[in-house]
C-alpha cells in the first residue's frame, strides 16, 4: 500500500462520521501522488500525518440570553490548522451547519490557500452552529461577546487571526472585536474584516468577487480573451457573488442568472445589479423580490429547476459547499461552459469536478480562485501593523498582482507535472510544495 493511500484510509477510519473533511483531503492527497510517491523523504518525515492533523482544535460552548430572557447554549469551533508559514488565518461561520467536519475542511483547505497567497499566513477556521437570522440586534451582540469570552485566550495578532465568513459580516465582527478589545486592553489588528474608521481595509468587502473574475481573467489574457461579450452564471447572491458579478459586468460581461437558497432568476439582457444589491444587502429580501421589480425576468424555485441549467460561457458558483453536482456538471458541458470558477469553498462535488476535468472545461478550485478574501485579509494585517492605510486603488492594484500570482503558480506547477491546465492539481501541489518546505525546514513539531 502506499504512502497515500495509507493516510486516505487512516483518515476513513479516524475521521469516518466527518465527510466533508474526508471529502477535501482525499481530494487533495490524491492530486499529491505524483510528488510523494517519488520521494520517500515526505513519508520518513511522517509529512502527511503532520499535515492532515491540526495542530489544534478547540471546541466550547457558547450561552447566551435572548430578548424574552431565555439561556440558549450552542456549540463553537475553532481549528489552528498549520501554522508552518505565519499565524492561523481564516474566518469564523456562524450557521446551523457548522459542525467538527465542516471546520476542519474549511481549516484544511484554508491552509494550501494562503500558501498559494505568497504572503505569510498558515490556515485556520472557525464557527459556531448559531443562526443569527432571525435574532434581534441585542441577541446577535450577547451571543458574539459570549463567544468571545471564550476565544480572545486563543487568539492573537501574531498567533491567530479570524475574519468573517458565512453569517458573520461587519455587525458581527464588530461586537467580537468589541469584547476582545474590552477583555485584553489592547487595539491590536487580530480580527480582519474590520470597519474602515477602526482599522479596516478598503476593498475587502469586494475582494473574494473581485479576486475570482481576476484569476478567471488571467487565463482568458493568456487566450487573447476576456470576459467583454461572455455569459455568465453565478449561483448565490451574498458579497462574493455581487461582487464576481460587479467586476464581471465592469469588464464587459452580461451576467445572466444569480440565486439564493430558494429559487434562482434568469434575466437574458443581464441582471441589474443595483436592484439585486438593494433586494439582498440593503433590504435583505428574497430573489423573489428582484423579479416582482423585473418583470422581464424569470424565477424559478429550487425544487423546479437548477441555476446550472442556463447556457453560459462562464459559471461562478459562489453559495456554498457541495451545490454543483455531477448533474450539474453534464448540463454545463452540454450547453457550452467553458470555465468554472469556484467563488465558494468546495462547491463543486468530485464526481463534477472530473467530469468538468475530463470535458475540458478549464476548472479554478476555491483555494485559488476564492483567495483574494484572505489576500486583502491579509493586506488588513499589514496595514494595521505598520498603522497605515491605503487607498482602495492600492489595495485593489495588489489584489490584481496577487491573483496573477497565484494562476501563474497553478499553471506553471501543472505543467511541471505533465498536466497542463488541471489547475486543480496545480493548486494543490502548488500549496502543498511551499507547506511542506516550510514544516521540513522546522523539524518535527
Amino acid at each position: 500500500m502506499s504512502y497515500i493511500d495509507k493516510i486516505i484510509a487512516q483518515i476513513e477510519k479516524k475521521d469516518a462520521g466527518q465527510p466533508e473533511f474526508i471529502q477535501a483531503s482525499k481530494e487533495v492527497l490524491e492530486s499529491l501522488r505524483i510528488i510523494v510517491d517519488k520521494d520517500s523523504i515526505y513519508e520518513k518525515a511522517g509529512l502527511l500525518e503532520r499535515l492532515i492533523e491540526p495542530e489544534r482544535l478547540i471546541v466550547f460552548r457558547v450561552p447566551w440570553v435572548d430578548d424574552a430572557g431565555n439561556v440558549h447554549v450552542n456549540r463553537a469551533y475553532r481549528v489552528q490548522y498549520n501554522s508552518a508559514i505565519g499565524p492561523y488565518k481564516g474566518g469564523i461561520r456562524f450557521h446551523p451547519s457548522v459542525n467538527q467536519s465542516i471546520i476542519k475542511f474549511l481549516g484544511f483547505e484554508q491552509t494550501l490557500k494562503n500558501a498559494l497567497t505568497g504572503l505569510p499566513m498558515g490556515g485556520g477556521k472557525g464557527g459556531c452552529d448559531f443562526d443569527p437570522k432571525g435574532k434581534t440586534e441585542n441577541e446577535v451582540m450577547r451571543f458574539c461577546q459570549s463567544f468571545m469570552t471564550e476565544l480572545y485566550r486563543h487568539i492573537g495578532p501574531d498567533t491567530d487571526v479570524p475574519a468573517g465568513d458565512i453569517g458573520v459580516g461587519a455587525r458581527e465582527v464588530g461586537f467580537m472585536y468589541g469584547q476582545y478589545k474590552r477583555i485584553v486592553n489592547n487595539f491590536t489588528g487580530v480580527f480582519t474584516g474590520k470597519g474602515l474608521t477602526w482599522g479596516g481595509s478598503l476593498g475587502r468587502t469586494e475582494a473574494t468577487g473581485y479576486g475570482l473574475v481576476y484569476i478567471v481573467n488571467e487565463y482568458l489574457k493568456g487566450k487573447d480573451d476576456g470576459f467583454k461579450g461572455k455569459k455568465v452564471v453565478i449561483s448565490g447572491s451574498g458579497n462574493v457573488a455581487i461582487f464576481a458579478a460587479q467586476k464581471a459586468i465592469s469588464l464587459g460581461a452580461t451576467v445572466i442568472s444569480m440565486s439564493d437558497s430558494n429559487g434562482f432568476i434568469f434575466h437574458k439582457d443581464g441582471i441589474n445589479l443595483d436592484s439585486i444589491k438593494e433586494v439582498k444587502l440593503v433590504k435583505r429580501e428574497r430573489l423573489t423580490k428582484y423579479a416582482e421589480l423585473h418583470k422581464d425576468a424569470v424565477y424559478t424555485e429550487a425544487s423546479k429547476g437548477r441555476v446550472w441549467d442556463i447556457a453560459c460561457d462562464i459559471a461562478l458558483p459562489c453559495a456554498t459547499q457541495n451545490e454543483l453536482f455531477i448533474d450539474d456538471a453534464k448540463s454545463l458541458v452540454k450547453n457550452g461552459c467553458k470555465i468554472v470558477g469556484e467563488g465558494a469553498n468546495m462547491p463543486t462535488t468530485m464526481d463534477a469536478t472530473d467530469h468538468l476535468l475530463q470535458n475540458n472545461v478549464a476548472f479554478f478550485p476555491g483555494k485559488a480562485a476564492n483567495a483574494g478574501g484572505v489576500s486583502t485579509s491579509g493586506l488588513e494585517m499589514s496595514q494595521n501593523s505598520t498603522r497605515i492605510s491605503w487607498s482602495f486603488d492600492e489595495v485593489d492594484s495588489k489584489l490584481k498582482t496577487i491573483m496573477a500570482g497565484i494562476f501563474n503558480s497553478i499553471d506553471s506547477a501543472a505543467k511541471e507535472y505533465g498536466k497542463p491546465g488541471n489547475f486543480v492539481l496545480g493548486a494543490n501541489l502548488a500549496g502543498f510544495k511551499k507547506v511542506a518546505k516550510a514544516m521540513m525546514d522546522q523539524g518535527v513539531i
